[in-house]
């Protein structure tokens, strides 16, 4: 799905026109009738000049991402960044030019060196559009030192010897959602596994970071909170091809409503945040002893020592809460979807999971094969993250791949390519959980759905938990599952869409008991 320039021709002259008039129209404008033919000149030296010393230039890519990003850019903003990467990919290679700053790769041996743990090449300015304060997370911050005290304080609550002791909170979550996807089937003939698996794992990191669950399970619905989380790819997608506006909006509260509505949406989850860890904080004063442990009670000690500021913790949870939902219910809807349709896989899946003891532990199922051979697959077609996690060139440059790169040149790795090389995945679109049975080194270094290197997801031992949890509770209350045709569900529905996370199209799936 290579980008064909004159198919999208009417979308990108509307866009230049938007801008055009929108520079007519300001005061920095007067002249400019007169101005632009010297303007342009000017502006076409300078671009031509760039293009012919940039060393991006001799990388393999189409002609028109030697002059612009703006490209990439669009396919961002439809959610197609991800396939369209691929495809220049397959047309041009494992090193290919995206924008004239930007490079994707699907090197190993330059894999490794861009996300090796000496963290020569820090995560890119790309991250600070998911920071709501002028304050960053473990996860958007691109200082070093910065990253390595943060996941110093959340490390030991997220390892897996601190997590057994959660198993308990994230077990009864995972119980009422199927008890609802049971109510719903029931009164329905379906039961929507998207919407459930979302609620669910919103509880859960609500729980486990804020100290309270959303109760979404309880109420069946979304609340403010949650539509607002819904929205908060458009609002980091906007922010990454409009960031102009996003500073426009914040220095003129009454210009672009549709873009001030985003950034207020923003806003309010960091304010839910803020009030809800208030409370927490509230709890810590008034009784010490008996508080309910959440990943962030370090924080709050550490934020005693004047180690870390309540804006940071706030900042930390949200990102918490964003980054363990969505990730979980995507990655659960694929495989409950994957698994629906192959008879052949859901029985034999049955038939094992049917093995476990009464009163089984999490240990217990991590010693079913093709469970977590199931989950790996579905990680490695369905990664919640399939785009590049971006880093930049350090100071004086460097050689990938056989191409210098001058420093401060984004370069990155997106999982969606490289889970789908067929010299190291043989049949990569194929489903096939068995290839997991004895995995090659290759296989191994490539597998990143949730990233690589120190900067690694830091709460992939939680989603694991609940993946293999939610899966054998899901197929034992429902061993004869099928995806449904019913209410309009198709393949389409699960089409993927990807702003930064990935996740189906139609925003549901329909699932026969």
């Amino acid at each position: 799905m290579e980008f064909h320039v004159a198919s999208h021709v009417s979308q990108l002259v509307g866009v230049a026109l938007i801008a055009t008039l929108l520079y007519v129209g300001s005061p920095t404008s007067h002249g400019f009738r007169f101005a632009l033919p010297l303007k342009t000149a000017t502006y076409t030296k300078q671009a031509v000049h760039s293009v012919l010393t940039n060393p991006t230039s001799k990388i393999p890519g189409p002609w028109y991402s030697k002059w612009t990003d703006v490209i990439l850019k669009y396919q961002w903003f439809i959610g197609q960044r991800p396939y369209y990467v691929h495809s220049l990919h397959q047309k041009y290679g494992p090193i290919v030019r995206v924008s004239p700053s930007e490079v994707m790769v699907t090197d190993l041996d330059a894999i490794k060196i861009i996300y090796s743990t000496r963290e020569t090449y820090r995560k890119s300015k790309f991250y600070y559009i998911f920071s709501g304060l002028p304050v960053f997370s473990l996860f958007s911050t691109t200082d070093v030192d910065h990253h390595r005290k943060l996941r110093r304080l959340m490390a030991s609550q997220l390892s897996e010897s601190s997590l057994k002791s959660l198993i308990p909170q994230v077990s009864s979550r995972v119980e009422l959602a199927i008890q609802r996807m049971k109510e719903e089937a029931k009164t329905r003939g379906v039961t929507d596994v998207f919407k459930w698996t979302l609620f669910m794992a919103t509880d859960v990191i609500g729980e486990l970071s804020f100290g309270e669950s959303f109760k979404m399970l309880e109420q069946g619905e979304k609340n403010q909170y949650a539509k607002d989380l819904e929205s908060i790819s458009s609002v980091s997608k906007s922010r990454n091809v409009f960031p102009f506006f996003f500073q426009l909006v914040q220095r003129y509260p009454t210009a672009l409503p549709l873009l001030r509505e985003m950034d207020k949406k923003a806003k309010r989850l960091i304010g839910y945040a803020r009030q809800s860890l208030q409370r927490y904080q509230d709890y810590i004063d008034s009784d010490p002893a008996t508080v309910k442990q959440t990943f962030f009670t370090k924080m709050f000690k550490a934020q005693e020592d004047e180690k870390i500021t309540f804006n940071e913790i706030v900042v930390n949870a949200q990102a918490f809460i964003v980054a363990g939902s969505d990730t979980t219910a995507n990655t659960l809807t694929y495989l409950f979807w994957t698994v629906g349709k192959r008879p052949d896989l859901r029985d034999a899946l049955v038939k094992e999971i049917q093995t476990l003891p009464e009163g089984f532990t999490d240990h217990d199922l991590r010693e079913l094969p093709l469970l977590n051979q199931t989950i790996e697959e579905t990680l490695r077609l369905y990664s919640s993250v399939p785009a590049a996690l971006p880093r930049e060139v350090p100071p004086g440059g460097a050689d990938i791949g056989g191409y210098w790169l001058k420093a401060g040149t984004s370069v990155g790795t997106q999982s969606y390519t490289l889970h789908r090389d067929p010299n190291i995945f043989p049949e990569p679109y194929e489903f096939d959980p068995k290839r997991w049975e004895n995995p090659t080194k290759a296989m191994t270094e490539a597998f990143m759905p949730f990233g690589r290197g120190p900067r690694i997801c830091i709460g992939l031992h939680l989603a694991y938990i609940e993946l293999r949890l939610a899966t054998v509770r899901f197929f034992q209350e429902f061993p004869n599952a099928q995806v449904s045709t019913r209410e309009g569900m198709s393949d389409a529905c699960m089409d993927p869409v990807a702003y930064f996370l990935m996740g189906p199209k139609g925003k549901q799936c329909l699932i026969e008991p």
